[in-house]
C-alpha cells in the first residue's frame, strides 16, 4: 500500500487542520455549538484510528467499529473533550476517540488477539 500508515496519519493530521479550521467558521456564521451537517470530525478520527489498524480488512473494519463505539459513549477523556468550544471542539472529541479505538488495536496486536 502506497504510503502505509504514515500516508493515513497524514491525512488524519490534514482533516484534522482543514476541518477546524473550516468547522470554527461554520460555528461562527451559524451560532451552532456541533452542527450534525459537519461530518469531518468524523472523517479525520476515522483516518487517525485505521492509521494504528493491521492492513487488512478486519483490522479497518476493527478501527470503523471502535471508533464509532467510542464516539458514540464518549468515554473519559473522549467526553472531556467534547466539551471544548469552537472547531476545536468539534474536532477534539473524535480525535481522541480515534486515538483510543487505535491504542486499543495496538494492544490486541500487541496480546496476539489480532493479527498484525
Amino acid at each position: 500500500m502506497l504510503g502505509g500508515r504514515i500516508l493515513i496519519l497524514v491525512l488524519g493530521i490534514f482533516a484534522l487542520a482543514l476541518g477546524g479550521w473550516a468547522a470554527e467558521h461554520y460555528v461562527r456564521e451559524t451560532g451552532r455549538a456541533d452542527p450534525s451537517e459537519c461530518v469531518i470530525d468524523e472523517v479525520a478520527g476515522q483516518f487517525v484510528a485505521c492509521a494504528f489498524a493491521p492492513r487488512a480488512l478486519l483490522g479497518f473494519t476493527l478501527a470503523f467499529l471502535l471508533f464509532r463505539m467510542f464516539d458514540i459513549f464518549k468515554p473519559w477523556p473522549i467526553g472531556l473533550a467534547e466539551r471544548l468550544h469552537g472547531g476545536l471542539g468539534i474536532m477534539a472529541d473524535d480525535i481522541v476517540a480515534g486515538v483510543a479505538a487505535g491504542a486499543l488495536i495496538v494492544i490486541l496486536v500487541q496480546l496476539q488477539i489480532i493479527p498484525p
